[in-house]
Formats: C-alpha cells, sequence, structure tokens
C-alpha cells in the first residue's frame, strides 16, 4: 500500500495532540509477533500490547482466517429478534472463564459500550427488584471506564471530564489506592486497605439505599498501574455485600490473562457482581466488548417483563456480537486455551517484574508498581504534567519501543506471548533513553 504525506489532516486522531502529530507523524505500516514497523521502515517492540490489548501479539492467522471465513459465510446478523449461532457459542466460552456464577454475557463493542451497558443493567435490576431509587453510582479518583456519558461521568481523571459539563448526576467518588508510602512497591501494597471505607462513608453520607453500583477497575490502567493493596477489594466486597449494592469488576484492562489467571477477579480471589470486558477478548483483531453478570441479575431483569413475549433490557447496539467479532474472540479463546497462554504469562511475571523494577536506580523515575504482566514507570515530572512523558514517549518510539504513556507514566503490558528476551530489550531500550533525562 502506498501512503501519501499530504493526507493526515482529514482524520481528527483520538487522545492526541492532533498538531504536533501530523508536524512529526508516528505511522505503524506493518506488525507481527511483538514488533511493529513504522513509515520510515524501523522495527518497533510492542511493550504495551497496542493499548493493553493484542495480547497473542499481531497478525495472527488463525485469528484472521476465521475472521474471512465468517464475513464470506454471514458477514452480518442483527441480534435484535435474531441471531447467530456463534454469540450463543461465545457466550458459553466465555463463562467458562469468569467466576462461577457470572454466566449471563451480554455482547457490546468497546470497553466504553460494556461499562455503559453495566450501568444501564445495574438501574434495570434495581428497578426490576422493587429498589428504582438506587440511582447513585460509586467510582474512584484516577479511575478510567471509558469514554461513553456514562463512562466518562464514572471518570476519575480530570483532563477526561472538564470540557463535558455536568454529564450523568448522581455519581460519587472514593478516593483513589495511589499512597506516597507505597512507591516502588512490588504487588498488593500492605498500606491502604482502609481507602475501602470510603465506599460506607458514602453509604452513611447518601444512604446506602440510594447507591445502586460501585464501580472498580481491579488494577486501576490507564491512570498507571494503581495496584490494589491488600485487603481493599475484600472490602469493597463485604460493604457492596452487607448494603445489597452491585460491586462491578472493569476488566477491560486485566482479563484474558494480564495477571495470570483468566481475570483479575480470580487473580485477587474476589467476585464481583457484574464484570465488563473487551480488548484481549479478540486480541483486537476486531473491535469487541462483553459484559458477564450474576445469573441471579439476569434472572430478575427477565423476569420482571410484563411477559415471556416481551423484550426485558431495552438496550443494545447495531453491531452487538457482529459475526466476524464472534469468529475473532472464539479463535483468540482457542489459541488462549491450547497454546496455556495465561499459564506462559503466570511463569514470565517474576521476569518481567525484576526487569522492570531494575529501573528505580534511574534518577527520573519517582516509581514503579506492577503486579502480573503490568507495570508502570513514574517520570519526575518537568514542564506541567505531562509535559515529560509525552516528549519521553516520542524519544522511545524512534529508540525502537512503543510504550504507553498517560500523563508522567509509563506502562508496560507486553502481549502475553513474549518470552524473556522481549522483555529484556523492551526494558534495554527504556534504560537507554532514559539514563541521561
Amino acid at each position: 500500500m502506498k501512503y501519501q504525506g499530504n493526507t493526515l489532516e482529514h482524520h481528527w486522531m483520538p487522545f492526541t495532540a492532533n498538531r504536533d502529530f501530523k508536524a512529526d507523524p508516528r505511522l505503524i505500516v506493518r506488525a507481527e509477533g511483538v514488533y511493529y514497523w513504522d513509515h520510515k521502515g524501523g522495527k518497533v517492540i510492542d511493550a504495551t500490547a497496542g493499548l493493553f490489548c493484542s495480547a497473542l501479539g499481531h497478525g495472527r492467522k488463525e485469528i484472521a482466517d476465521a475472521v474471512g471465513r465468517q464475513l464470506m459465510e454471514v458477514d452480518y446478523t442483527p441480534h435484535f429478534q435474531m441471531g447467530h449461532p456463534s454469540s450463543f457459542e461465545l457466550a458459553r466460552r466465555v463463562a467458562q472463564l469468569t467466576p462461577e456464577g457470572l454466566n449471563r454475557v451480554f455482547f457490546a463493542n468497546s470497553g466504553s459500550e460494556a461499562v455503559d451497558t453495566a450501568l444501564k443493567i445495574a438501574m434495570a435490576y434495581h428497578r426490576a427488584r422493587g429498589e428504582g431509587q438506587r440511582t447513585r453510582f460509586v467510582s474512584r479518583e484516577r479511575a478510567y471506564h471509558g469514554v461513553g456519558i456514562g463512562g466518562t461521568s464514572l471518570s476519575g481523571l480530570m483532563r477526561n471530564r472538564e470540557a463535558f459539563g455536568a454529564i450523568i448526576p448522581n455519581v460519587v467518588h472514593m478516593r483513589h489506592t495511589w499512597l506516597p508510602e507505597n512507591r516502588f512497591v512490588r504487588g498488593q501494597p500492605e498500606k491502604g486497605a482502609e481507602l475501602a471505607d470510603d465506599l460506607q462513608r458514602l453509604c452513611d453520607l447518601y444512604g446506602a439505599g440510594t447507591i445502586a453500583a460501585c464501580f472498580v477497575e481491579p488494577i486501576a490502567g490507564s491512570t498507571g498501574i494503581l495496584v490494589p493493596p491488600k485487603g481493599y477489594l475484600e472490602r469493597l466486597r463485604e460493604t457492596c455485600t452487607k448494603h445489597g449494592i452491585l460491586l462491578v469488576f472493569d476488566e477491560v484492562i486485566c482479563g484474558f490473562g494480564r495477571l495470570g489467571k483468566a481475570f483479575a477477579a480470580q487473580a485477587f480471589n474476589v467476585t464481583p457482581d457484574i464484570m465488563t470486558m473487551a480488548k484481549a477478548i479478540t486480541n483486537a483483531a476486531q473491535p469487541m466488548g462483553a459484559v458477564a453478570v450474576k445469573e441471579e441479575i439476569y434472572d430478575t431483569v427477565t423476569n420482571a417483563a410484563a411477559s415471556e413475549k416481551a423484550i426485558e433490557f431495552f438496550h443494545g447496539y447495531t453491531y452487538s456480537a457482529h459475526p466476524a467479532a464472534c469468529a475473532a474472540a472464539l479463535a483468540t479463546l482457542d489459541i488462549y486455551e491450547k497454546e496455556k497462554v495465561f499459564e506462559k504469562a503466570a511463569a514470565l511475571s517474576p521476569y518481567f517484574l525484576d526487569a522492570v523494577f531494575a529501573l528505580r536506580d534511574l534518577k527520573i523515575i519517582t516509581d514503579i508498581r506492577g503486579y502480573g504482566l503490568i507495570a508502570a514507570i513514574e517520570l519526575a515530572p518537568t514542564g506541567g504534567p505531562g509535559v515529560r512523558g509525552t516528549e519521553v514517549q516520542k524519544k522511545l518510539f524512534w529508540a525502537g519501543v512503543h510504550l504507553k504513556f498517560t500523563g508522567d507514566a509509563g506502562m508496560f503490558s507486553p502481549p502475553l506471548i513474549s518470552e524473556k528476551k522481549h522483555i529484556d530489550e523492551m526494558v534495554s531500550i527504556v534504560r537507554n533513553v532514559l539514563k541521561d533525562l
């Protein structure tokens, strides 16, 4: 394919400094395994699995072939009052991986749509059980739950919210879990479980009977990998159970092996009532998101309809459970199982964390956090929040490594198929770029 240099202006790029990027673009023209190739011919190792989503690396022929076959057989099927066999099979396969009891699956097309779907499921559930006054939602500072109106309302990242006014009402935020005394702690910090008591304080302030759900990322991802303190998630679970509040885990980043288990719920041994997922469900080969709920939630909503012939949940998307996305997801799950990818990720984690935490001697780094196959380095800011992170991300790209930054936090999330040599390469490039800054 021929790429022309004068074709950049028409695309309004997401989460990008458009003017800066178009003055010095970083274009990816090929991908294979754990590598990208840029438009200048440079080889770039993918240290963040795209956007935490290409867990099996790039260019998986098995997935591409499955999508191609599906498109030639049935390219599109509406799932409003119709269906396609692959969506039912995929729901069954996903339910085999989720914690016991979370066995009803609703398909969307992204993590953002999955979060907005989960919000509506929570409201529909409480209304169906006669507690329609539960319209308040709890989230956290520094949370990221996508870019839908609901997810933006849940967001605890100021820059993601400030331009968009009041959005949806009745969202309140707990404190985040990044404490100064937990800097450079590997795995779950010992301190900070008491921050989960913010949920009880909000129950005391607003009335527990007004709260529909508490949304948390088990590991806060896009904000810079905040690992939950020991006992923190357990306390949230206890408070939610005590007051009839739904606990929602946003597993869009943590799901599908990133923490060495299928989901963070299993890694931390805390079971939510609802889980959102996306990204690695299709290895990013096709857009897809999903929401898994406890059977009791599904039964409550469906049984509240006027009759068995009535629509129970007035929600969905044109591309919900798109046949091509289902084909990609099924092929992806096949590879996870056949190649024992989750187990390999768990085995690689100690080596990965050793390598990343070895960067702590660099003066520019003020913190390192990590768990499983995900970690972050925090850089000392200069020139305002995020200025240094943006410049370092560019330097790293041209040095041969893709590392996502939010503000001044650079996030490692390597493909789960990475080998030790790939971890060494990623970390070595990062060290070489940072050592003189």
